[in-house]
């Protein structure tokens, strides 16, 4: 393999040109010297020795984001939120000259032993309850931020990126009930963090509207694909007693929608049925789903830069940052007087 010094003595040039042009540093070399060297490393194939590069700086240039996926889940990506939120979060690290090496797990034990040999500059870490979050800041100590995790009351070493979670739980939950459908249920895989905080938000509307509100207003959905489709069927067997369904995600609303639509149900006719996210596919689904915003993109842009200030040593006054919610009605939910 070549070195930056015998392409540099080849060239003319001095090793920091050489070694500025490889790294993308070009705002003061020459549009002629940045071709020459660009040509001289197409010819010999040259690769940055990025070990090397990292051992010298005490460095590693990776961002590592951890994910504690939901118990069974097989592929914790198939939801769109959390694709667009991690696709979004790799394109603010590259712009800082970082990558992202990602790992899910069901438990915060396996993500910590996990990421702490990988030497990584820092941490976001997604859907934490408040031990996963006081474990992580034991264990963990270089810059950290939590996505959409709930810490309870303990000081925060990191920085919290959430949303309103509460209030647009709160938004769907009264948007149905003006709508006249007082027998409502709330489906999600979980009954914690984000979920939780929307399930609160939806009950507390119901309360407003004097709706009932009791255990009936809450169905578990399996995780796993077998799972899910075991609860399907059970909420098929039940969904007669109710006029509308608020799922805690699209894509979960998605699922049910496609499922009762198998079964000769039609959305809203027979049934209304609300979401929570506004991804790309509940804009695209027929009928477009009536749901709750929120920036996936915003949310992971957000977390990169507080890291990045984390990391650059500032003191950051706030330990939470709450991004906003709003309703996005559609056609999936039909007045009922």
């Amino acid at each position: 393999m070549i070195t930056i010094k015998e392409m540099a003595n080849m060239l003319g040039l001095s090793t920091t040109t050489v070694s500025n042009v490889i790294h993308g540093k070009t705002t003061e070399v020459s549009r002629e010297t940045i071709e020459k060297v660009n040509k001289l490393l197409e010819e010999y194939e040259y690769v940055p020795n990025i070990s090397a590069r990292n051992l010298a700086s005490n460095e590693s240039k990776i961002v590592g984001v951890g994910i504690v996926s939901k118990e069974n889940n097989d592929n914790y990506l198939k939801d769109a939120f959390i694709s667009e939120l991690v696709g979004a979060m790799e394109r603010e690290l590259k712009k800082d000259g970082y990558a992202l090496m990602m790992y899910f797990s069901e438990t915060a034990q396996e993500l910590i032993r996990t990421v702490l040999s990988w030497n990584v500059d820092g941490m976001i870490l997604v859907g934490m309850g408040k031990e996963d979050c006081e474990l992580v800041q034991k264990r963990y100590k270089k810059p950290q931020v939590f996505v959409d995790s709930y810490p309870g009351e303990a000081e925060m070493a990191g920085i919290s990126i959430g949303l309103d979670d509460r209030q647009g739980g709160y938004l769907m939950g009264k948007y149905l009930s003006e709508q006249g459908h007082r027998d409502i249920l709330f489906l999600a895989d979980n009954f914690s963090g984000v979920d939780y905080e929307r399930y609160c938000g939806f009950s507390a509307a119901l309360a407003e509207a004097d709706c009932p509100v009791n255990q009936r207003n809450f169905f578990k959905l399996g995780a796993g694909e077998e799972e899910l489709e075991k609860s399907l069927a059970e909420l098929y067997r039940i969904c007669t007693g109710y006029t509308a369904l608020f799922a805690a995600s699209d894509y979960y609303a998605l699922r049910i929608m496609n499922y009762l639509r198998e079964k000769g149900m039609k959305v809203p006719r027979d049934i209304s049925v609300a979401g929570f996210d506004d991804n790309i596919y509940s804009q695209m689904s027929y009928p477009a789903i009536t749901t709750v915003h929120q920036s996936a993109t915003e949310k992971g842009k957000t977390a990169v830069r507080y890291l990045m200030r984390l990391k650059q040593g500032e003191k950051i006054r706030e330990n939470r940052v709450v991004l906003p919610v709003r309703l996005v009605v559609r056609e999936t939910v039909k007045r009922i007087r």
